[in-house]
């Protein structure tokens, strides 16, 4: 027989408070019927429903706050579509270029969109040229650097989440750019080359599925069924035989063949060190389906926004 810590009742069958861990007659036990100290932390006393919510939504004294990111933030539809933010950029630029070339002139074209041996130390070409392609009305090469971003890159945005994949696209597109300047210099030292296309990102985000991924099927011409792993040989090949082997240099055939080797190197690299961290992708999905505001910044990422 115990007694009731409320009325002091004696009761052969008491109840223990979930709250309070307190006992009681039948009269007394639910919370509201005792002095139950658990209502003072909203029926949740040892905090199990506090998630912190408030304290993102109200700063101290200064009303509400949002994260950045985050539900609701400014920038929260970037979350989990940086790949089709990259696209956007580069056809806003691509416009631009030929806004600035009719307009302005292709003096200021060339200081702002292209990285070249006669400015490399202009810092924002490093940036502007990944964007940056062959002007209007040309197609052939942006064209060529979207398909491949927007099939593969919403795969690679999937498994390593919106932050890494920007910061792969942002600092493989730098590297590439300084790699082919860097190799131009180097082997035809005096001779002024330039660079500019998202070329040595697009075939990082391909090394890196190579890695993760080296059986994937990609339909050529959406016909021909051929494994990433053949294209990225092919690249790869291409590229290395015209800058050794005097297939044109560096530059052969107008095409940036330092910056898709760099870009693939750096892909293969990165890839290789996230192997053990992130799902391996089982099929291609054709340009994924983006994210709304808030939305995550892909399932399986290593680290996110």
């Amino acid at each position: 027989m115990a007694k009731c810590d409320e009325c002091g009742k004696h009761e052969n069958m008491p109840y223990t408070c979930s709250h309070c861990g307190n006992t009681f007659c039948g009269e007394h036990r639910l919370p509201e019927k005792h002095d139950c100290p658990g209502l003072t932390e909203w029926n949740d006393p040892k905090g199990v429903f506090d998630s912190g919510f408030d304290d993102s939504v109200q700063s101290e004294g200064s009303g509400r706050s949002f994260s950045l990111f985050g539900p609701g933030g400014a920038l929260s539809y970037f979350r989990g579509n940086m790949t089709y933010v990259f696209l956007a950029a580069m056809f806003v630029t691509w416009l631009t270029q030929w806004a600035v070339l009719e307009f302005v002139g292709a003096g200021t074209y060339l200081d702002v969109f292209v990285l070249s041996t006669d400015n490399p130390l202009y810092v924002w070409t490093w940036v502007t040229s990944i964007f940056a392609h062959s002007p209007p009305p040309a197609l052939g090469h942006i064209a060529g650097n979207a398909i491949i971003i927007f099939f593969f890159g919403r795969i690679v945005e999937d498994l390593v989440g919106s932050r890494d994949f920007t910061l792969l696209f942002l600092g493989t597109g730098v590297l590439a750019g300084l790699g082919q300047i860097g190799l131009s210099m180097a082997l035809n030292p005096g001779e002024l080359s330039g660079v500019l296309g998202a070329s040595g990102a697009a075939l990082a985000i391909l090394g890196v599925l190579t890695v993760l991924a080296p059986d994937l099927k990609v339909y050529i011409y959406f016909i021909l069924p051929v494994p990433i792993w053949a294209i990225t040989i092919f690249y790869a090949l291409i590229s290395s035989l015209a800058i050794l082997g005097g297939g044109g240099g560096v530059g052969a055939g107008g095409v940036a063949q330092g910056a898709h080797l760099v870009g693939l190197l750096v892909g293969l690299a990165y890839g290789k060190y996230i192997e053990g961290d992130v799902r391996r992708p089982q099929s291609l999905g054709f340009g994924g389906g983006g994210r709304g505001p808030g939305g995550p910044g892909g399932p399986g990422g290593r680290r996110r926004f």
